[in-house]
């Protein structure tokens, strides 16, 4: 059975990126030889993304480098897909290169290659790629199976089970459980795990993985010596640079998180994502010339794309309102009108789109309009869904309103509301004065609040080591309903823990403290660059099953530009996004 699962492309669908059209030719010649009944041809790397983000294919097979594409290569595809949860378990991904070098090679392990073929190759060769990777899929099946049930504790005890005894592809069913464990918010059990692995067969990306399981446990400080450490033993191992900036941002380094995403972006110029991040830090930042260049460049590479993050256009927006550039702000809502045609139900997606329609009415001077949106988002500020996006979002709005001379007394208590609800930690809140920026008595309010916020909580733990811990916890649950700050809701969680043994009905307490958890504290308070997803250095654990091709249909389609076509309903949305549809000029095979 194994055998013929390994053997059996019948009903598989492959997607051939070759740049070359004589040695394209011959991989979808030799991938029909092998009875893959479709396949797909790119002959550019952007109709191969396009593709890749919006169909599921069983086998890719992809050139490394493009004579006509300087700046993107296969490893950059590979590393945008995995990176944003875009490519599935099910699928093989094998690099096919004439470039034989060491570093290429070890690269391509990194990312978690299924193959790595150098030309000129055989049919033979080929063959004995695709069936070494089916094998690891159907030897890991069990785990995946468990995965895609989301009984992911039984599925990091299968990891480790794999692991401990050295069976068949133990390395990457460690860094499977790994990944899960970090999924599940078992950090310290990730960290050992990957410390295993790093005295067992020292890889970069074990190492990378204990980093970001410090990062994650809270351990900013060490995590970002470990990075350090791992940067300079591989100036070129981009995930590190990027993680780096993480946890430089996390303790409140925005010029060094700058530093990191800087390097990120050079290193892989072509990657949307890491462009993005670049964008959002160099605005927050406060260069907001830069910032504009950096984000329109993105924009301009990605708005299609499901690995862009609509803030990009929020903080554009905002950019070219300063900068005076009436035709570039309205591109912003134009290209928000297109985002929401294609997904018309994505609630964060309207909330976007709301404050560039306000800045627009701001720059189109229908004050009366935008002041109402103004007070009707104000009005949501203690709602349990507004979150730190949208806090910021509305700070910044609220400080270019003043930057024009628009000052009103009722919009001041809104900034306080939102800085006492976020103002959590550092980082926070020195990326929420950022988007305040443009009107320094905003800003300061947002510090003054930061302040606050710790006066509040010294004040409250002070009252237990006085020996009144249920005054404490008392004060802390008070001050978090009136502040909704997640500072004060953990600290009052905190002291309960502590101190439950000599409170009289602790119970009680801990309800009211569990109640506000639950209601305000359902994202995570840590400081984030737009809407998160996969983070650097992991690994996808997504796995779709394809559905077979109708029985003696034998497809193969050329792609030359991105297709206009109606919508494959069986392919999964991703993060709100409709999915692209299958390519019309479809050529019959015999």
């Amino acid at each position: 059975m194994v055998a013929e699962a390994e053997d059996d492309l019948s009903i598989s669908m492959a997607l051939v990126v070759d740049g070359n059209p004589t040695s394209r030719a011959i991989l979808v010649d030799q991938m029909r030889d092998f009875g893959v009944r479709t396949v797909v041809q790119c002959s550019r790397l952007a109709d191969a993304r396009r593709q890749l983000e919006y169909r599921v294919f069983d086998v890719v097979l992809c050139e490394l480098h493009f004579e006509n594409d300087r700046v993107s290569t296969g490893q950059v595809l590979l590393d945008d897909l995995r990176r944003n949860q875009l490519l599935p378990f099910s699928t093989i991904f094998i690099m096919v290169t004439g470039e034989a070098t060491y570093g290429k090679v070890a690269e391509a392990a990194e990312s978690a290659l299924d193959g790595y073929l150098l030309k000129p190759h055989s049919a033979a060769q080929l063959g004995e790629r695709l069936r070494a990777a089916r094998k690891r899929k159907v030897s890991l099946q069990e785990i995946f199976s468990a995965i895609e049930a989301e009984e992911f504790d039984r599925a990091a005890d299968l990891c480790l089970q794999r692991f401990e005894s050295r069976g068949l592809f133990w390395l990457y069913a460690a860094r499977v459980g790994a990944e899960l464990m970090l999924r599940t918010g078992k950090y310290a059990q990730a960290q050992r795990l990957y410390e295993a692995v790093v005295a067992a067969n020292t890889l970069p990306w074990a190492k990378l993985g204990v980093a970001r399981s410090m990062l994650d446990a809270g351990q900013t400080q060490e995590a970002s010596s470990s990075l350090a450490m791992l940067i300079a033993e591989d100036p070129n191992y981009v995930d590190a640079y990027e993680v780096q900036g993480r946890a430089q941002f996390e303790m409140g380094r925005f010029d060094r998180a700058l530093d990191n995403y800087k390097m990120a972006c050079d290193l892989t110029p072509a990657s949307v994502s890491r462009m993005q991040n670049l964008g959002l830090m160099t605005y927050y930042s406060g260069d907001r010339i830069e910032a504009e260049k950096i984000l329109d460049k993105t924009t301009r590479m990605g708005l299609d794309s499901k690995m862009f993050d609509c803030q990009t256009l929020v903080l554009l927006a905002f950019a070219r309102f300063e900068s005076g550039d009436r035709k570039g702000l309205q591109r912003c809502v134009d290209d928000f009108s297109r985002v929401l045609e294609r997904n018309p139900g994505a609630k964060r997606l309207k909330r976007l789109s709301s404050i560039v329609d306000a800045v627009a009415l701001i720059q189109a001077h229908q004050l009366a309009k935008a002041l109402d949106q103004l007070r009707a988002m104000g009005n949501t500020v203690r709602d349990p869904d507004f979150d730190f996006e949208a806090g910021s979002n509305l700070v910044a709005l609220l400080a270019q309103l003043a930057h024009k001379a628009i000052q009103l007394e009722e919009m001041e208590p809104i900034i306080d509301s939102i800085a006492l609800r976020f103002c959590a930690n550092r980082a926070l809140s020195e990326l929420l004065a950022g988007a305040a920026q443009v009107h320094e008595p905003y800003a300061e309010l947002v510090r003054a609040a930061h302040g606050k916020v710790l006066k509040l909580a010294e004040q409250a733990v002070g009252l237990s080591l006085k020996g009144d811990p249920r005054g404490a916890v008392e004060r802390l649950i008070s001050l978090g309903e009136s502040t909704l700050n997640s500072k004060l809701i953990e600290t009052a969680h905190a002291v309960l823990q502590r101190h439950g043994s000599k409170i009289e009905n602790a119970n009680e307490l801990e309800v009211a403290v569990q109640a506000l958890k639950g209601r305000y504290l359902k994202t995570n308070p840590r400081p984030a660059l737009g809407e998160q997803k996969r983070q650097a250095g992991g690994l996808l654990l997504r796995a779709v099953t394809l559905a077979p091709s109708k029985a003696g249909e034998a497809v193969e389609q050329v792609v030359t530009s991105v297709p206009q076509v109606p919508e494959v309903a069986s392919i999964p949305e991703v993060q709100g996004v409709a999915p692209i549809p299958a390519v019309n000029d479809v050529d019959q095979g015999t």
